[in-house]
């Protein structure tokens, strides 16, 4: 449990997201991180010495990558900032800001800077040594699609894991299909008004392609619009599943940036001194091997514990879903509507960078609460390995 750890109200950002071998396809992930956060920066007039500890969190590897967090720090202008590199595939951002909390709360740094980034386009074709190999040949690794499809340990690709637990619980394609189309219709929401909502907390990204041209990324790319009548003439990915292509995510570009600090720290640097972020709790879990879906139901039930909170006092949920079968199994082991979660849009939608994405469902599930008035929230999620990873927040309005 937490006690002296806060989030400053709208002290972050998400990008929009580019779609795979999209605008984003061919920029340095961690250089182009840097410079967006440098620009925010000036937009809010935010001097980069404020912050004394940085968690750089991404998972698939960039050139140079090996300098990771002081690299990063240097290049949006703290160059005095040590920091730290956090990869746990979909609980990057997770990671990043338990480890944050915990900093702050056991007095090793005052003000945490997390920049958080991925690119899945062009990712790197990693060529491994092999002496035992016929004449020396090497053992060669996509590091995107072949961990995609593959679990060294449970010897399944991610999907099989959804199917696996959707077989356990009987979920139809029908079912899942209306809840995708649902999650839709959430993420519609938040283009109302000319996205009034996710103007909330949204940086652009300028990236340049030459030296009088720069390319300009506002909005969501590449968004499939998933209405039921869609999705209902859509085969299953795999032979007797349910999953169909409309009822995963999908794999996207994009990158974001949080502050964790002190209660004092975050009001100096909130936008809206009248609203408190306060980070309560922590949890995290591992499932039989091959159930990846299930693994966000024991997490949130810790953090919820540790929070000393019950899911009957929780406002509002959002989760990392990057299969429908993760919401229906929460929903039902945790006794909550599965429709009423995800307010606003969830990564079954609007994609899966990776290292930002757990981030941006935190700064969307802050902004629902701060629309509502306030409350707890609570953030949970799968990520590689049967592995999941939850957060609870209160926010004070």
């Amino acid at each position: 449990m937490f006690t002296k750890a806060y989030i400053p109200f709208r002290g972050y950002f998400s990008s929009p997201y580019s779609k795979w071998q999209g605008t984003l396809a061919n920029f340095h992930s961690l250089e182009l991180a840097a410079a967006t956060v440098k620009r925010w920066f000036e937009s809010r007039s935010i001097d980069p010495a404020v912050y004394d500890y940085l968690y750089l969190g991404y998972t698939i590897h960039q050139r140079q990558g090996f300098y990771g967090g002081p690299w990063v720090a240097a290049m949006l202008g703290a160059p005095h900032v040590p920091g730290v590199n956090i990869s746990q595939a979909c609980a990057t951002s997770t990671a990043c800001i338990y480890q944050a909390a915990a900093g702050i709360e056991v007095g090793a740094f005052d003000t945490a800077a997390l920049v958080l980034a991925d690119r899945t386009s062009n990712g790197p074709h990693i060529v491994w040594p092999n002496p035992m190999g016929p004449g020396g040949e090497v053992i060669h690794e996509n590091w995107l699609m072949d961990n995609f499809n593959n679990d060294p340990y449970a010897k399944n690709p991610m999907i099989r894991t959804a199917e696996n637990v959707a077989a356990e619980m009987g979920a139809t394609k029908e079912e899942i299909d209306q809840l995708a189309a649902h999650r839709w219709s959430q993420y519609e929401d938040a283009l109302k008004d000319d996205r009034a909502f996710q103007r909330g907390y949204f940086f652009s990204i300028e990236a340049p392609i030459s030296r009088k041209k720069v390319i300009t990324l506002e909005a969501d790319e590449g968004i499939m619009p998933s209405p039921l009548e869609g999705l209902v003439n859509l085969r299953p990915v795999l032979e007797g599943g349910v999953h169909s292509f409309g009822a995963q995510t999908h794999p996207a570009d994009g990158n974001g940036f949080m502050t964790v600090t002190t209660k004092e720290k975050a009001a100096e640097l909130s936008s809206d001194a009248g609203v408190t972020v306060q980070l309560c709790s922590f949890g995290t879990a591992r499932v039989e091997k091959g159930f990846m879906p299930k693994a966000p139901v024991p997490a949130a039930k810790q953090a919820l514990e540790n929070a000393g909170i019950t899911i009957d006092e929780v406002a509002a949920i959002k989760s990392h879903n990057p299969f429908t079968v993760n919401d229906l199994y929460f929903a039902k082991e945790m006794g909550v509507d599965a429709e009423s979660m995800n307010n606003y849009g969830s990564p079954l939608i609007f994609g899966h960078p990776q290292g930002p994405t757990a981030g941006r469902c935190v700064m969307e599930l802050i902004e629902e609460l701060a629309l509502k008035g306030g409350g707890y929230g609570l953030f949970t999620g799968c990520a590689a390995g049967d592995t999941g990873a939850a957060l609870v927040l209160k926010v004070d309005t």
